[in-house]
């Protein structure tokens, strides 16, 4: 899709499609006044015919008009002006977003971004209607054996905006939403993948083909030898049921000096998780290939930065397995060691990527990091506790987790903080080992990253669970990209 800044006045503008804002009570926002003027009040008297009062999302398309050089008219609710709250926006766009689809037109010009947006600029209503369209337009369709014809004609999609400050703001923000919809786009791919297509050798081929478009980014693979070499028993006892070998996959973009203090992603890369020999109920099984969308967000995330040529030093970390039961697979009462030294008795081996995990923590150490966020669709119990709305978030440090919330409701891709208290920890105890890997039925979620917590006390510190977020279910399945529009988002503020 080709995003452009126009600065022409509506009075002027030939289009094949043009997409406005209206408020409540059929108010009409200020380029879409101007049109009707230009109309001789043909909108807001279709909007009355038409009982269109402005609720948000409310369309009403206009597919002729009098004049050929406007062909179509767009008209999208937005609801009460005082009360455009970000959300309603997104709400809005989404309607604007199908309607352009449906309207089948090549070309089309929006205005949408003028609407005043509660604690929000130009530039985010431009980069949220591009992220908005890009997710609606977005089909998985690579295995499919007859191309599908449901995609939208839309190759160009043009903002009115006026003003040098306004423009070089409309210019940015257009740049930022094309890398994070690119690394969406990315993340999603991999993780609709099924898991006898992308295995953990084949997420690692992924990574390393990324790794060869941006001259700033390298990327290396670590095998089975050399996991063993730096002793990450808890990471290599996963893979031992599976015969698809395990990968750990290592990007490092540096856009800053050498010396600067990298930010560190870790994502979490089990390609398919039956539960090991505690194995899964059979229903939905099919979508334990989403258990590697942790590993997936990150990987779209250092492509987004690499993209925008962050002046960052950015490293990602994917520990990749797979989780089967077999007879060389982990049984519950195992006792394997860390690469921290840590032991770590295995009481349920669906509790696996934690193992992986607390690895990939350990060996972030190395980078000497400013902060360290790792993403994992880690427990069921984030689900039950929070929905599947915000992502859970746990931190050890004040001002990483208000960081990553504020880059949370900036980029809408929001997460609740949970609390990581000393009292959950006796809940890991164990008689045989240093640790446990389960804390038992209650706050699973919380114990989770507790567990974690004991591998990350030498640097800043915050956990993501995407377990409720990461993909959806049903009608609608697929992966969400979640979170790389926040990652990208926290990395952005970074620079700033």
């Amino acid at each position: 899709m080709d995003y452009q800044v126009k600065s022409e006045f509506v009075e002027n503008l030939v289009t094949p499609c043009v997409v406005l804002g209206f408020y409540h009570k059929r108010k009409l926002t200020p380029s879409a006044a101007l049109l009707d003027a230009r109309l001789g009040g043909l909108l807001e008297k279709l909007l009355k015919r038409d009982d269109v009062d402005g609720k948000p999302g409310e369309v009403l398309v206009i597919p002729h008009t009098p004049q050929d050089e406007v062909e179509r008219v767009i008209l999208v609710g937005l609801g009460k002006k005082d009360e455009l709250t970000p959300g309603t926006y997104r709400k809005a766009l989404a309607a604007a977003a199908r309607a352009l689809k449906d309207a089948h037109a090549k070309q089309a010009v929006s205005a949408l971004h003028e609407a005043e947006v509660q604690g929000r600029d130009l530039g985010w209503n431009v980069r949220q209607f591009i992220e908005v369209l890009e997710s609606s337009l977005y089909r998985f369709t690579e295995l499919k054996s007859e191309p599908v014809n449901d995609k939208s004609r839309l190759s160009r999609l043009q903002f009115l905006v006026h003003g040098d400050s306004a423009i070089a703001n409309a210019q940015r923000a257009i740049e930022q939403a094309q890398a994070i919809a690119m690394g969406t786009r990315l993340a999603k791919d991999l993780a609709n993948l099924p898991g006898n297509v992308c295995t953990p050798s084949y997420l690692a081929d992924q990574a390393e083909r990324v790794g060869k478009q941006y001259k700033k980014l390298k990327v290396k693979v670590l095998g089975e030898k050399d996991i063993d070499e730096l002793g990450m028993g808890a990471f290599s006892s996963v893979s031992r049921g599976s015969e698809e070998p395990a990968r750990f996959i290592v990007m490092e973009y540096s856009g800053a000096a050498a010396k600067t203090k990298p930010y560190v992603l870790v994502g979490k890369g089990l390609t398919f998780d039956a539960g090991g020999i505690s194995i899964k109920p059979s229903a939905n099984m099919d979508e334990m290939k989403y258990d590697m969308c942790g590993g997936a967000s990150v990987i779209g995330a250092i492509a987004a930065a690499a993209e925008l040529h962050l002046p960052l030093n950015i490293v990602g970390l994917v520990p990749a397995s797979e989780n089967l039961p077999s007879g060389a697979a982990n049984k519950p009462g195992d006792i394997v060691k860390s690469m921290a030294g840590i032991t770590i008795e295995i009481l349920n081996t669906d509790a696996e990527g934690r193992l992986l995990l607390c690895d990939a923590l350990t060996y972030a150490k190395r980078y000497d990091p400013a902060a360290v966020i790792d993403v994992a669709t880690l427990t069921g119990a984030c689900v039950v506790a929070l929905g599947r709305h915000p992502s859970g978030l746990w931190s050890n440090n004040e001002a990483l987790a208000a960081a990553v919330s504020e880059a949370g409701e900036a980029s809408l891709d929001r997460v609740w903080r949970m609390p990581l208290w000393e009292e959950y920890q006796d809940q890991l105890k164990s008689n045989f080992a240093d640790l446990a890997n389960i804390g038992g039925p209650d706050g699973g979620s919380v114990t989770a990253a507790c567990f974690l917590s004991r591998f990350t006390k030498d640097y800043p510190w915050a956990h993501i669970d995407i377990a409720g977020t990461a993909w959806k279910s049903g009608a609608d399945k697929g992966a969400t990209g979640r979170p790389v529009s926040l990652l990208v988002q926290y990395l952005i503020d970074r620079t700033q």
